[in-house]
């Protein structure tokens, strides 16, 4: 099963140095059968797509929390053994907790498939978006309408070998 791992650019360098994501259980999004029922497609690729999403979200989240971390969020695309990724049956159709899975114990990093980050030039719309993240959680629409504008930026695509180079470990 392929699961997003929300994390920030530190998040990742700690994983890079681990060499895994976390210690568990980790929270994760993946086409989870209330997001298929929620956006009504049988589309894999767009599933994964609203999945990647939900995780780009959680990610913004984390830097919410983080003013240290750069600004740009940071997805991991990861592949692990069904079974091992529930949902939470109790949060149902919750639109917070569409896609979310939990992931019992810690993912090798060498299980990733793909790492998805912000550009350089979406770091000053993802940091608006992160501060106003609590007004648009209590119904303000205009501060919704600026988070809405950090999504507007397409996560880029990145192979794992490149790992090093976005946590400036690289030569």
């Amino acid at each position: 099963m392929r699961v997003y791992v929300p994390l920030t650019l530190p998040g990742l360098a700690e994983a890079h140095k681990t060499g895994q994501l976390g210690s568990g259980p980790l929270v994760a999004y993946a086409v989870t059968p209330a997001l298929r029922e929620w956006y009504l497609s049988d589309d894999i690729e767009e599933l994964e797509y609203a999945a990647l999403s939900r995780a780009a979200l959680a990610s913004l989240r984390l830097l919410a929390a983080d003013p240290a971390a750069p600004r740009r969020r940071v997805v991991v695309a990861v592949d692990v053994p069904d079974g091992t990724a529930t949902a939470d049956p109790d949060r149902g159709l919750d639109p917070a907790a569409l896609g979310e899975v939990r992931v019992a114990g810690a993912v090798p990093l060498a299980k990733a498939a793909s790492v998805h980050v912000d550009h350089g030039e979406a770091e000053a719309d993802v940091a608006a978006a992160a501060q106003a993240l609590p007004a648009a959680d209590g119904g303000d629409d205009d501060a919704q309408f600026v988070v809405d504008g950090a999504e507007d930026h397409e996560l880029l695509w990145f192979a794992t070998q490149e790992i090093p180079n976005l946590v400036g470990a690289g030569g």
